[in-house]
């Protein structure tokens, strides 16, 4: 039992929690502080690590002449696709409507205030912030990528006299890393206390509510990977058996250990293997890690209109793209953060006043759906490098022979 990863104490604690919950009803309501102070704690991640981690990378990246014709490419490319994902995250969620009949607690502080669709103005206009530290206290997600992405441009144009401040940035990262750790450790317990108030609250439903919400996640990625990622390797003429010789350790990797950071390794030394020039090998992949995260960002669009299904918010398809936006740039810099999707999901909800609760739940089965997603993403980038290597020259030198694209 020692040796049993933090995976499956999370499985361990889902598997408690339902049995508290269906057998001692009134035990498993009195256990809520457990879960709240669970949520706190995940709270406080948020604005911290998403200003870190955008900043250092923003800084650490250099200027887009550095960058270059190969990151702008990158970059179109990272946005076209992971757009893509959000938009099978939304159709998904939206055709299978797994959050109905979970009955979570809207937020009573804001009443229904998402029955009122904002602008495109006044969205707009609210995305920056007068104060960054007003911000970071009410968790206004979106404000705060706004100020490190303009801070992080600012401490690169800054050049050498920024490297304290950035030196700052990275040295957070490490520590909030850390923090995320140690709040993790806690999962256990807050996943068996937020499933067992849950289905003491609201009966065993709720498990059906999540086993079909990990259906559809599974099947929005399969769509994904065949419909998309498939679309694109047709457009730009990847050789598909030598690809999927190339990825398909990285992916299997990714799959089991539910960790990019494990499949990096492997993912760089096959892609280049594969006939991708090194240059963009270590450039593509590296920044997709924090760019192109294609599995996670279905995963985002999918489970947000979930927790607003299942607290019976109705939301219109106009706030559902703001949403998307959102999620858009508040997901970039946190790869490799232990449960970073969570971590993005919980400062977004907050945003569009939706319970925060949500995030406890879907922590239950995160374990099933961190390995979709995860794997998902890695598959994404190491198609990224092929199809820049693609875009920049043609054709992929594998090992003494040409592989023409």
């Amino acid at each position: 039992m020692r040796r049993l990863p933090l995976a499956g104490w999370i499985l361990v604690g889902m598997g408690a929690g339902v049995f508290i919950g269906l057998l001692a009803p009134d035990f498993a309501i009195a256990l809520s502080p457990v879960s709240n102070v669970f949520l706190r704690l995940i709270k406080s991640i948020v604005a911290p690590l998403i200003f870190a981690t955008l900043v250092s990378g923003i800084a650490g990246a250099g200027s887009m002449r550095v960058m270059g014709r190969i990151g702008l490419k990158a970059i179109v490319y990272f946005e076209a696709v992971t757009t893509a994902a959000l938009a099978v995250g939304l159709v998904a969620v939206n055709v299978a409507q797994p959050g109905a009949g979970l009955q979570l607690a809207a937020v009573s502080s804001v009443g229904n205030e998402l029955a009122r669709p904002q602008t495109m103005s006044t969205f707009f206009e609210h995305a920056f912030p007068a104060s960054i530290v007003d911000a970071m206290a009410r968790g206004e997600v979106l404000q705060i990528v706004v100020f490190a992405f303009l801070f992080g441009c600012a401490c690169s144009a800054a050049g050498t006299g920024a490297k304290p401040v950035v030196g700052f940035c990275e040295s957070l990262v490490q520590v909030m890393f850390k923090y995320t750790t140690y709040v993790m450790w806690l999962a256990p317990a807050g996943v068996c206390a937020a499933v067992a108030v849950t289905l003491g609250n609201r009966g065993s439903a709720a498990l059906i509510s999540l086993g079909k919400l990990v259906l559809t996640m599974y099947a929005a990625q399969a769509v994904f990977v065949v419909g998309v990622l498939g679309a694109v390797i047709l457009i730009a003429r990847i050789p598909l058996v030598h690809f999927w010789q190339a990825a398909k350790e990285p992916f299997l990797i990714a799959f089991t250990t539910s960790s990019s950071e494990a499949a990096l390794p492997r993912a760089l030394e096959n892609m280049e293997r594969f006939g991708v020039p090194k240059h963009i090998v270590s450039f593509v992949i590296p920044t997709g890690y924090s760019f192109n995260l294609d599995g996670s960002t279905l995963y985002l669009a999918l489970t947000s209109v979930f927790v607003a299904q299942a607290a019976g918010i109705e939301l219109p398809v106009s706030q559902q793209v703001l949403m998307m936006l959102t999620l858009m740039l508040s997901s970039k810099g946190v790869a490799g953060v232990p449960r970073a999707s969570l971590v993005v999901l919980a400062g977004t909800l907050a945003t569009f006043h939706l319970p925060v609760d949500g995030v406890a739940v879907l922590l239950g089965v995160d374990a099933i759906l961190d390995m979709a997603r995860t794997s998902v993403n890695v598959l994404g980038n190491c198609l990224a490098a092929a199809v820049v290597a693609r875009w920049e020259g043609g054709r992929i030198q594998q090992n003494e022979a040409v592989v023409r694209l």
